[in-house]
């Protein structure tokens, strides 16, 4: 069974998602983590965002390890990395590029292929399993979510200015939408789930219910 969980940057979605898989007892894909390792792979290497084809390659030669909630690029383990601001400033090419997103669609299929999955994105449950059984879409607010990104950069120890957050953050909202593949869009089927005012806990009991309503019916 695959349970698609899409909505805008800083709406909860990765960890919401990692728990509702431990609660249901299925893997859980953190997609947003396969395009962060593209970009911390180009910024390494020091390759020219403006070069679509070279990052193209990148995309296509990096080994990007999901283990729980470890990340490994090329054998590194990169989970914080990828996290930082320095990352998320420089997506925006990475997410764009049609290669990119053709080669980790793929990838995105061939691990889910006989598990029982969560998986996490913006266009999971549209391009990337739009035959999957459960499909969420999460959001809230942009200044909801960008007070939430900036509590979870300082828990990792990370300056973050909240106004520089939710400008970016409004940002690439706009290129996610505008984005001619895998752009962001509510499937016809999906459950949309605003959570504004919500706990995470109460989230979570929110989509454990969808999920144990859909297999018990299944």
């Amino acid at each position: 069974m695959i349970v698609t969980i899409d909505g805008p940057a800083g709406a909860g979605k990765s960890s919401v998602a990692k728990r509702l898989a431990e609660e249901v007892g299925f893997d859980f894909l953190d997609t947003g983590a396969m395009y962060r390792c593209i970009t911390l792979a180009c910024l390494l290497k020091k390759v020219s965002l403006e070069n679509a084809l070279a990052i193209a390659e990148i995309a296509k030669s990096a080994r990007i390890e999901l283990h729980g909630g470890t990340v490994k690029l090329d054998g590194k383990e990169v989970s914080e990395e990828i996290r930082t601001p320095t990352v998320t400033k420089s997506i925006r090419p990475i997410a764009d590029n049609t290669v990119v997103r053709l080669t980790m669609v793929a990838l995105q299929r061939d691990w889910a292929t006989g598990r029982n999955v969560v998986t996490e994105g913006r266009d999971q449950g549209t391009v990337a399993f739009p035959k999957a059984e459960c499909k969420l879409f999460l959001t809230a607010t942009a200044e909801e979510r960008a007070h939430r990104r900036v509590r979870q950069l300082i828990q990792l120890g990370i300056d973050a200015d909240y106004q520089e957050i939710l400008d970016l953050q409004n940002q690439r909202d706009a290129c996610d939408i505008a984005r001619t593949d895998g752009g962001l869009k509510v499937a016809d089927d999906s459950i949309t789930i605003w959570t504004d005012g919500l706990t995470e806990e109460e989230v979570l009991l929110t989509l454990v219910k969808i999920v144990q309503g859909i297999q018990s019916r299944g």
